[in-house]
């Protein structure tokens, strides 16, 4: 495996010294938000994610390698070309075998990061099961990769544009445990609510580290997923966001946008909508749940 990868010093020391890090995704820096704001957002995560004590492990495809941890000039790359290609479980082995740019999803940087032994992710939002799913039965890779990878990704819950029920249900069939971080209720990336209940509620990141531990000693397969609700000062109302979303849905149905290109689609009018205010809420729920991701893997390498 070492063929593909290549590790930047500071993630390899921290990897050989049992130092605690966590992987970060590419796509939101490509494909979620626009320039400057995408690189400005990547570099003040890993900042935050350092300051908790803990590596930052950033992942993109390039030159032909999985790059764990990446460079100023490769996050400049990543945040201004338009060439890069938006890499998840089937076009990790292409991109790869092209030498191609490529920015990772949730799933893909869940399958890089095990193979690198990080145990922990942090994203803005995973995707989920779609509205409409009866008609395009379009569901993300990412709930089935959740199913199969051994790591814990920390998140916002499913992005609002999703079908929440159906997402949730989903991750039950599939035996992936769903953690509310002091919630009892999946968030909604954009609001803190959504009136779906989530099966389990942990108050501290200890307890978090801990259940992630005994999971690994009972070698039950599959990650974990952490729910963290997007600070109360920085959420949107949920009228008016739902509002927006039904708008861009109509439009991407009216545009025939389809499979991987409706997220990126979707988020991109949401932002046109609200002004900017979804992108700044987007900026900051991704911040909320870098510390407390690292957080998390501190409390579990601590306690090795």
């Amino acid at each position: 495996m070492n063929k593909f990868i290549t590790l930047t010093q500071e993630v390899k020391d921290a990897l050989d010294n049992n130092k605690p890090v966590v992987a970060l995704e590419s796509t939101i820096i490509s494909h979620g938000m626009p320039y400057p704001k995408n690189v400005e957002m990547a570099n003040r995560v890993e900042d935050i994610i350092r300051e908790q004590g803990a590596v930052p492990a950033t992942i993109a495809i390039m030159d032909g390698q999985i790059k764990v941890g990446l460079t100023p000039e490769d996050l400049e790359i990543l945040a201004t070309r338009k060439d890069i290609a938006k890499v998840s479980r089937r076009d990790l082995a292409s991109v790869l075998s092209s030498k191609a740019l490529g920015a990772t999803t949730v799933a893909a940087t869940m399958i890089c990061a095990n193979l690198a032994g990080i145990k922990f992710f942090v994203t803005g939002g995973i995707g989920g099961v779609h509205r409409g799913y009866e008609e395009f039965m379009d569901v993300s890779a990412d709930l089935e990769e959740l199913a199969m990878t051994p790591v814990t990704v920390i998140c916002a819950g499913a992005k609002s544009i999703l079908d929440l029920p159906r997402t949730l249900e989903y991750l039950e069939t599939k035996g992936v445990p769903v953690i509310g971080f002091k919630t009892n209720e999946l968030p909604a990336f954009f609001t803190r609510t959504s009136d779906v209940g989530v099966p389990l509620q942990m108050d501290t990141t200890k307890e978090i580290a801990e259940f992630v531990k005994t999971k690994e000693l009972l070698e039950l397969s599959g990650g974990n997923l952490v729910v963290n609700p997007i600070p109360e000062e920085h959420q949107l109302e949920r009228e008016v966001i739902d509002a927006w979303i039904a708008q861009a849905i109509n439009e991407s149905v009216e545009q025939d946008v389809l499979g991987k290109d409706v997220t990126p689609f979707l988020l991109a009018r949401i932002v046109e909508l609200s002004e900017g205010k979804s992108l700044e809420a987007n900026i900051q729920l991704v911040y909320n749940n870098a510390k407390v991701g690292a957080r998390i893997a501190k409390d579990y390498h601590d306690s090795h």
